[in-house]
């Protein structure tokens, strides 16, 4: 007898990230003596995040190939420089307002300048890809060899220091993209190792995702899930917009902006790791992990559609020629 698992959560927009999260989250919730109890290699997973996703960046960075950024800089660079550019103004407006911690009570509850940071840094890149084979062109399409530079923690941790917030010491700035610069340089360096490491980093998203589940208490999911909600509708709107101007700019028509609108499965283990680096943003790393969380099946919800109307709405704009 089979169970069509994999295409079950394939159905659901970040189902690999979410799914285990969620399970995750019921073990911490309901039974939440289970890793001290079995203890071994099954406690060692429920705390394991940390080193799995380690080993997450280093295959991740093996896909980038270096001799493919010069053709794909200009366009990827700009959409990489506006979310950049979003999340520091997002850092330094609520950094202003909050600080580091985040919003102890009231419908807003959870929110933190980490978990809106995180949301906005990190494009979700098989999304963008996959939306760009079918609306885009090609260096549109790759142009995420160069936006893959938002994963992982490291600009999260630049942008939460521009912000004039708690910073992070060079060596774990440096510790932060270690991992993805060693995959980069493994991948470029042989191509067997790109294949073999490369195929391996989406079978670590579920086992970090779980992991990540097992610190968060589903008390909270409720009110942080409204929540999260609207940090998604948020994020579409507002880097959407800014998106669409910059790549009509830079010589696009605006499809590659909205369909880079999206938050990335992965920025949910972006608030751990940022509070692992600096315990100061340790009370806002739990809320701001399922509001990230909440943000990832949002825009994965919305972009595609807004996707498809908008090259649709520029495709009727392009004059026919008579000839």
């Amino acid at each position: 007898m089979q169970i069509a698992i994999k295409r079950g959560l394939d159905r659901i927009p970040g189902g690999m990230m979410v799914v285990p999260l969620a399970i995750g989250a019921a073990f911490a919730t309901l039974v939440p003596q289970t890793a001290s109890f079995f203890g071994s290699f099954t406690g060692a997973l429920f705390h394991g995040a940390l080193p799995i996703l380690a080993v997450f960046y280093v295959c991740m960075g093996s896909t980038i190939a270096l001799g493919a950024l010069p053709r794909v800089a200009r366009r990827g660079g700009v959409l990489l420089a506006t979310k950049i550019a979003l999340g520091i103004g997002a850092g330094l407006m609520l950094g202003h307002v909050l600080g580091e911690q985040p919003v102890t009570s009231g419908w807003f509850a959870g929110l933190s300048t980490l978990a809106v940071v995180a949301a906005i840094n990190d494009t979700n890149g098989g999304l963008y890809m996959a939306l760009m084979n079918q609306f885009g062109r090609p260096e549109e399409a790759g142009a995420y060899a160069v936006m893959t530079l938002e994963s992982g923690p490291f600009l999260t941790m630049v942008t939460l220091g521009v912000a004039g917030l708690s910073a992070f010491p060079w060596q774990t700035l440096v510790g932060a993209v270690l991992p993805l610069l060693a995959g980069i340089v493994i991948g470029n360096f042989d191509r067997e190792m790109r294949s073999f490491l490369g195929v391996a980093a989406p079978t670590l998203i579920p086992f970090f995702a779980f992991a990540l589940g097992t610190t968060l208490d589903l008390h909270r999911v409720w009110s942080a899930g409204l929540l999260g909600v609207a940090l998604g509708l948020a994020v579409v709107a507002v880097s959407g917009v800014a998106l669409i101007v910059t790549d009509r700019l830079s010589g696009g028509n605006g499809t590659a902006g909205i369909a880079a609108a999206s938050t990335a499965g992965n920025a949910a283990a972006v608030p751990a790791l940022i509070a692992a680096a600096n315990p100061v943003y340790k009370a806002a790393a739990a809320p701001a992990t399922i509001l990230v969380a909440s943000c990832v099946i949002v825009t994965s919800l919305l972009v595609p559609i807004l996707t498809a109307r908008w090259a649709r709405f520029v495709q009727r704009k392009i004059p026919v020629d008579p000839t």
